[in-house]
């Protein structure tokens, strides 16, 4: 922990728009957020390479809605594989070199581009690697960050790498319309510009570390240090801990929830168009815009919203509610719009509550599941929250698409009985999050 020994500089006051940053704090902080923002603007520019190469195949739209258990079950490989690199490394070499590792992956689906045989596979391949790579390098950045920090630098200052998450999101697809349209760039030339942006991400990650060490105590250095305590496997960690359980839990059931409400609003809206259709105001061959002109104001509104909330309320909530009130600002909201909607299943009802659900999700919801993890173990933070913040989340995925698969196919399910569930789903994680509390007390360091 860095001691603010000397008045804020310029950096922090400016920061402090945000949150509360404290003398010496600004320039790693400020890093720290730069480093989150060049992964997601990164994803986000290799993302409608991911779309263009498995649509592009034939039966590519039903390849995509079998991808969430394949990706389930790559990941039972992955995690492992990642928690033995773990154990191997120090903890800043392994974040530079497994960014270093999925950044030359890039480059190889770029010359494999070049080989008929591997190009006309290539789709399914890379829709499965960035399912993982997503996951996994966003899970090991807020492992990084916890890592870093304390609980009390912690809470005050995710918040500000929220927003580095946040605006990197908006700015990645910004990034990608403009290489893709005006550019004129090709969709595999696309990838080496993620790579590109990966590999800055990385020396960054070196830059962040050296700053750090600066700032620290030599009994924090000696136990930076220090040999690993826990070898245990990922999987295995997270259910011999009750605390990781119940965060895995959590994360699978928050996932289910909200890819129930996305499945909701996209039969809504398929509905609502083709109610559209029959009364003549809209023309059959313009339906597939229509839904998409749809889903591209829901997710603008979206994101507006995230980036007020992240910006001027995430870290003042945390500050003055509390992490408590914090933790069930989601579930009371997602209880509400899934109330409202099997009372009245309408278009409008889940339009707006989606934007509000999803809006405090990537804020709110984002800031204090990563909260969470500042009193555990470094062992914890690399191994076990690579599964709960990949596996299980995406299991929540798969848990979603199992429902609606047997819910539309042999219960005749409407968006009301989808909706019921979603009201169940959600008293369970209001329960799931009291335990998570309870439990979050008893770890060494935890602050009430």
């Amino acid at each position: 922990m860095q001691e603010p020994t000397q008045d804020k500089g310029p950096l922090e006051r400016a920061l402090s728009l945000v949150t509360e940053v404290r003398a010496g704090e600004g320039v790693v902080a400020l890093l720290l957020s730069l480093n989150v923002f060049l992964l997601m603007t990164a994803y986000l520019v290799i993302k409608p390479v991911r779309e263009g190469l498995i649509l592009a195949m034939q039966s590519g739209a039903e390849y995509k809605s079998y991808m969430s258990a394949a990706i389930a079950v790559t990941l039972l490989v992955a995690v492992p594989a990642y928690a033995r690199f773990a154990d191997r490394l120090p903890k800043n070499r392994l974040v530079f070199w497994v960014t270093i590792f999925f950044a030359s992956h890039l480059v190889l689906f770029f010359l494999g581009s070049f080989v008929e045989a591997i190009r006309v596979r290539l789709g399914l391949v890379f829709y499965l690697w960035l399912g993982i790579f997503n996951m996994m390098v966003v899970a090991q950045f807020w492992a990084f960050a916890n890592d870093l920090y304390d609980e009390e630098q912690g809470k005050r200052l995710f918040p500000l790498l929220g927003v580095g998450q946040t605006v990197g999101a908006l700015a990645g697809s910004a990034v990608a319309a403009l290489l893709l349209e005006s550019v004129k760039l090709g969709l595999y030339q696309m990838l080496l510009a993620g790579g590109a942006l990966l590999v800055l991400s990385a020396a960054l990650t070196v830059v962040v570390h050296r700053r750090h060490r600066a700032g620290v105590t030599e009994k924090a250095l000696a136990d930076e240090a220090a040999p690993v305590q826990d070898k245990s496997g990922a999987f295995r960690m997270v259910f011999q801990h009750k605390y990781l359980t119940l965060l895995a839990a959590f994360s699978l059931l928050f996932s289910f929830v909200n890819t129930n409400g996305e499945y909701m609003l996209g039969r809504l809206l398929q509905e609502d168009a083709r109610d559209q259709i029959a009364a003549g105001i809209l023309a059959k061959d313009a339906m597939g815009a229509h839904i998409g002109a749809a889903f591209n104001r829901f997710y603008l509104y979206v994101g507006i919203g995230t980036v007020l909330l992240q910006t001027f309320v995430v870290s003042r909530l945390v500050k003055h509610a509390g992490l408590r009130i914090a933790f069930y600002v989601l579930p009371a909201i997602a209880l509400a719009d899934a109330t409202m909607v099997a009372v009245l299943p309408v278009l409008g009802v889940i339009f707006v509550g989606k934007i509000a659900e999803n809006s405090v999700d990537y804020s709110v919801n984002n800031t204090v599941r990563n909260i969470l993890w500042l009193p555990t173990t470094q062992e914890m933070k690399y191994k076990a929250k690579q599964a709960v913040d990949t596996f299980f989340v995406r299991m929540g995925d798969v848990s979603s698409a199992l429902l609606v698969f047997v819910g539309t196919t042999f219960l005749g399910f409407g968006v009301r009985n989808f909706a019921m569930v979603n009201v169940v789903l959600i008293c369970a994680w209001l329960v799931l999050a009291a335990k998570i509390l309870r439990e979050r007390l008893k770890l060494p360091g935890a602050h009430a």
